[in-house]
C-alpha cells in the first residue's frame, strides 16, 4: 500500500489531486481512498489531504502519519518541518517548484520529482492551479500507474474543453517532471 500525504494551500486543488488519483487507481483495478483535513477553509490557508492506494481494498480512513510519498503543491512549504514529519525511509517526494534545483534534502528521501506546475497550468489551462499537472507528474515519478488512467480519471471531474486542457496539462506534468535520485 502506498500512503501519500498532500500539502498545499486552499485554491490549488490539493483535495482534488488526491481524488483524481483515487479515481485513476480504480481504473486499473486497484483501490484508493482519498480524504482531506481542513483547518481554516479559505483560499490560501494550508490544506492537507491524504491518499491510500493499494491492490487490496483500503478500509483505513485516518490521517497518514508516516507517508512513503509526499506531494507538495505549494513551494513555500518546502522548508516546513511539518512536511517531512513521519516520512519513512526510501520515500518519494513530488514538489511544484519553479527552481531548477529545489534544494530539498532529507535522509529518508530516495527520489525527488519537481516541476513548475503553476507555469505549466497557466500556459495550458490559463490558471495557476497546479493540481492536474501534479497528477500527471505523480504517475510518471512513482511509476504506480500510467498516463491513460490519469486521463480517464480526469473525466470524473471535467468535461468538454476543460477536460481537454486538463488532460494536456496532466500530460505535460507526466513528460516534464525532473527527477533526482538520492
Amino acid at each position: 500500500m502506498s500512503e501519500v500525504r498532500f500539502h498545499g494551500r486552499g485554491g490549488q486543488g490539493v483535495v482534488t489531486t488526491s481524488k483524481i488519483l483515487a479515481s485513476a487507481f480504480s481504473r486499473i483495478g486497484k483501490y484508493g481512498a482519498s480524504f482531506p483535513m481542513f483547518g481554516f477553509e479559505r483560499r490560501g490557508a494550508p490544506v492537507t489531504a491524504f491518499g491510500r492506494f493499494s491492490s487490496k481494498p483500503v478500509r483505513e480512513k485516518t490521517q497518514i502519519y508516516e507517508p512513503d510519498i509526499l506531494v507538495v503543491l505549494d513551494p513555500s512549504q518546502k522548508d516546513s518541518p511539518e512536511i517531512f514529519k513521519g516520512l519513512v525511509q526510501n520515500s518519494i517526494m513530488l514538489i511544484n517548484d519553479p527552481d531548477d534545483d529545489p534544494g530539498i534534502t532529507n535522509k529518508n528521501l530516495s527520489k525527488l520529482g519537481f516541476l513548475d506546475a503553476n507555469k505549466i497550468a497557466l500556459e495550458t489551462i490559463g490558471l495557476a492551479i497546479p493540481n492536474t499537472c501534479i497528477v500527471g507528474a505523480f504517475a510518471s515519478l512513482t511509476g504506480l500507474l500510467g498516463f491513460e488512467p490519469i486521463a480517464e480519471g480526469l473525466s470524473d471531474y471535467f468535461s468538454g474543453k476543460k477536460l481537454e486542457v486538463n488532460i494536456t496539462c496532466a500530460k505535460r506534468g507526466f513528460d516534464e517532471v525532473k527527477v533526482i535520485n538520492f
